[in-house]
């Protein structure tokens, strides 16, 4: 069984989710949005402080473009994957969500 025979609905819907992505991707690697981080944008000034908001912006916006980078690749080659893939996937994005939180919390501290 291959990855096109799980997957379900309209080809667009994957392609907006990649542009959304990617667009976010792209904000935060250039060291602006720092109001799209959760947690980040909801913290007081004086918490703010303690973090060099450049580097969080990298990190995240690194994180973000693997996942980016892998929905691509899972869409392009949906018809040669398997379906075991799709857990594969959850795994990548659930180790690169832990090493975006653990970089942004020892490498952006000042």
């Amino acid at each position: 069984m291959k990855l096109a025979d799980i997957s379900h609905g309209p080809d667009w819907v994957v392609w907006a989710g990649f542009a959304v992505l990617a667009v976010i991707s792209v904000i935060l690697i250039s060291g602006h949005g720092g109001f799209l981080i959760s947690g980040y944008n909801t913290a007081s000034k004086k918490e703010k402080e303690k973090y060099n908001e450049k580097k969080l912006c990298k990190i995240t916006g690194f994180g973000m473009a693997f996942i980016a980078a892998l929905v691509l690749f899972m869409k392009l080659f949906e018809d040669v994957l398997p379906a075991g893939f799709a857990y594969a996937a959850l795994g990548m994005i659930l180790v690169d969500c832990l090493l975006m939180g653990v970089l942004g919390n020892t490498i952006c501290k000042r």
